[in-house]
């Protein structure tokens, strides 16, 4: 077989398959990059010796069978004899559900995770969206700090056991989304500086020098990630990927790293012939991310919503620290302007930033379903100190109002793991460097940034503990016992009827109606014939429902208490930290 890898600045470079070292040769026609024969099987290791060096992993390798430091693996992506038929399913109809492949069972692997699906699928959710499977140091972390972008995690099963994730996923009709980190990579077994200019000191990023995407040799380093991009959609047969910190790919050239990606991916689906899509993880408010490229956007196909998010999260818990500041000031009114508008800093003042932040969205033009809204996430739990979850503070009526909030509202829903039921395992910062410097810059830099909010070290739990992973697996047995068994025949019942009624799934923002009383803690909004109230009080709430009402007195769909429908008043008795989903007559 041909290998071959990109060195522009070498003045040698020696491939190293099965223990026989072969001079590789100048590639005539592409410059910079190398090429030699052998013979290669899959399973057999190779590396590469960049100017006598010592023997490095492929920037391209498809498997690292002894971690991110150790030579790569040949991989036949043919080998694998898919099992079930796969016709895509689509983002713009989806209920998201992000996995921690690490921690979603107590084993860690993907075929540990594939036997728990079917759970996923009697849930109603249509996408598991599989958080970092890239390598990376030690055996547990969140996958963040992935170095061999082309490669998946061997202690999580490797190559096979993706494909055997995702053939199980598509078996039980759900389609399967990854989160790729393009921004950084992680700091330890980084390989890549030793072949070329991955990364420029031209801009920074809170990881460091960030990773080359206008600076001189830049073309080679987009054709890396772009090739790694289409690899997992079309040899790994997934649906879609979420981008990681859009927001901190520094790039300057004229056509983006983003649109090129975007055009890519549309090319890729059409060959396929089945739906692919990008979700970004972006801070900047900026409805460009997601309008077509044919209209000047950048042609991604939704993102996260964190202003949804820090609207809901200080509504429920009235906390006001750091960014949530913006939207304490009056939080039902953040959340009321968030879902008719899209963002709340639509081009307002931060007082977090200390400027300005946002652009406006034209509902009338930008589906509800490009924005995706969500309760809790990875980060928005982990990266709190202890890693708590909200069932950790708040009662199950008000975790089943987040749900037909998240549920009902006009985004596309996404839970994080064991969320649908509540689950009070925290879901804490850890991670398993091997490097003794590093795992001590780690845990002091955690304690440091939470040292500034007034938390104690010993309060703050040790990344690098064995003990923190495991505290952050899910309890399997919680779902079976009340309160957590009601809280997850809600979230079925609600994603049920987001399937059944059109008015649920409707990507119209702009006819999304709202109503609410800061003070009596109540909102409630309408989409098309259907009305959802919640009530965060701990005293019943008298909602008028009798305004813009189309016919009759609407009929109760699904509720959390038992509640009477409106009566000729139009006037809705909701029970303290409830809610309700109507029709009208």
């Amino acid at each position: 077989m041909q290998f071959e890898v990109w060195a522009p600045g070498a003045d040698s470079v020696v491939l190293e398959a099965a223990g026989v070292p072969r001079p590789m040769e100048r590639d005539p026609v592409r410059e910079g990059w190398w090429r030699a024969e052998a013979r290669a099987a899959d399973g057999d290791r190779y590396g590469f010796r960049v100017d006598d060096g010592p023997l490095l992993p492929d920037p391209r390798s498809r498997r690292q069978p002894d971690g991110p430091d150790g030579p790569s693996a040949v991989v036949d992506q043919e080998a694998y004899a898919w099992r079930h038929a796969w016709e895509g399913r689509r983002l713009s109809r989806a209920v998201l559900y992000e996995l921690h492949v690490g921690t979603y069972t107590r084993e860690g692997t993907f075929d540990a995770a594939a036997a728990r699906l079917g759970h996923l699928a009697e849930l109603g959710v249509t996408h598991v969206s599989l958080m970092p499977v890239c390598p990376f140091p030690g055996t547990h972390g969140w996958g963040y700090e992935g170095v061999s972008l082309w490669a998946v995690h061997e202690p999580y099963g490797g190559p096979r056991g993706l494909k055997r994730f995702v053939d199980t996923a598509h078996g039980l009709g759900l389609g399967v989304v990854l989160d790729v980190v393009h921004n950084h990579l992680g700091p330890s077994g980084n390989h890549l500086p030793a072949f070329g200019p991955y990364f420029t000191d031209a801009h920074h990023t809170p990881w460091g020098a960030a990773v080359n995407l206008d600076a001189p040799g830049s073309d080679e380093v987009r054709a890396f990630l772009l090739g790694s991009a289409l690899a997992w959609l079309r040899d790994y047969r997934l649906d879609g990927l979420r981008l990681d910190a859009v927001h901190a790919l520094a790039d300057t050239r004229a056509l983006t790293f983003l649109e090129e990606l975007s055009a890519a991916v549309d090319a890729l689906s059409a060959e396929l012939g089945r739906p692919l899509g990008l979700i970004a993880e972006s801070d900047l408010c900026d409805p460009r991310t997601t309008t077509p490229r044919q209209k000047g956007g950048l042609g991604l196909h939704a993102q996260w919503n964190d202003d949804f998010h820090h609207a809901l999260h200080t509504a429920l818990t009235g906390e006001s620290q750091g960014y949530y500041a913006d939207f304490a000031r009056a939080p039902l009114a953040a959340l009321a302007k968030t879902v008719t508008s899209g963002f709340f800093h639509n081009g307002t003042y931060s007082t977090f930033r200390g400027r300005t932040h946002g652009r406006p969205v034209d509902v009338t033009r930008s589906p509800a379903h490009r924005f995706v809204g969500y309760a809790q996430t990875h980060d928005q739990i982990g990266n709190r100190a202890l890693g708590d979850r909200l069932a950790a503070s708040l009662s199950p009526g008000l975790r089943a109002c987040a749900a037909a909030l998240v549920l009902t509202g006009p985004f596309t829903p996404m839970l994080f793991m064991g969320e649908e039921w509540g689950a009070l395992t925290p879901w804490q910062f850890f991670t398993d460097h091997t490097d003794p410097e590093l795992a001590e810059a780690v845990r002091d830099g955690r304690r440091r940034e939470f040292a500034a909010h007034g938390w104690a070290a010993k309060e703050i739990p040790d990344p690098q503990d064995p003990a923190t992973r495991d505290r952050s697996c899910l309890d399997w047995a919680e779902p079976e016992r009340e309160p957590h068994a009601r809280l997850l025949a809600w979230h079925r019942e609600l994603i049920a009827l987001r399937r059944m009624l059109p008015d649920l799934h409707d990507p119209d923002l702009a006819s999304v109606r709202t109503a609410f009383d800061e003070e009596a803690r109540w909102l409630a909004y309408r989409r098309g014939d259907l009305r959802v109230a919640v009530n965060l009080a701990d005293a019943p709430a008298a909602i008028p429902l009798g305004s813009g009402r189309r016919r009759g007195a609407g009929r109760v769909l699904a509720a959390w208490e038992p509640v009477p429908a409106p009566g000729a008043d139009g006037v809705l008795h909701l029970p303290p930290q409830s809610c309700v989903v109507l029709a009208d007559d």
